[in-house]
């Protein structure tokens, strides 16, 4: 009788019902420990430039868009992972705020698109350059605890 089929990963879940270590566990709490950091960071970042940190995520959201994919409101709630009404009113916060615009797409003229403006394109290039820098600091660190991460898979 031929031996079933098993796969790599079947071997590798199974070897994963053992318990954690206390240093998976040690590394999963500074892993989660160096994310939070950075997130805090950039919330903290988002409100020194006078917008909420969702604000500046759906700037970026807009800005690091797939080449084939719109700006439509329901491509951007997906990409923040909220509700439609929920990025209708970031949407809504940051045009009156003068960052975000929406437009009628050419090629379909009931579609509508959200665009940066200028002053959007300023402030989101504002905080990119500043969270570059952080990471180019704290980014090693991540890194290392990631590594310790998954230096068991």
């Amino acid at each position: 009788m031929p031996a079933p089929d098993i796969s790599c990963y079947d071997i590798y879940v199974r070897a994963r019902t053992a318990p954690l270590t206390a240093r998976e566990f040690q590394a999963l709490a500074e892993f989660r420990y160096q994310i939070r950091r950075f997130l805090r960071f950039s919330e903290d970042q988002a409100r020194e430039n006078g917008i909420e940190p969702q604000q500046h995520q759906l700037l970026l959201a807009i800005k690091g868009l797939p080449a084939d994919e719109k700006p439509t409101i329901g491509e951007l709630a997906a990409r923040m992972m909220i509700r439609h009404h929920s990025a209708v009113e970031l949407v809504n916060r940051l045009a009156e705020h003068g960052a975000v615009e929406r437009v009628h797409s050419e090629g379909d003229q009931r579609e509508v698109l959200v665009r940066l403006t200028k002053e959007g394109e300023n402030l989101l290039h504002r905080l990119s350059v500043a969270h570059h820098e952080e990471l180019r600091g704290a980014g090693p660190k991540l890194m290392k605890t990631l590594s310790h991460v998954l230096g068991r898979a």
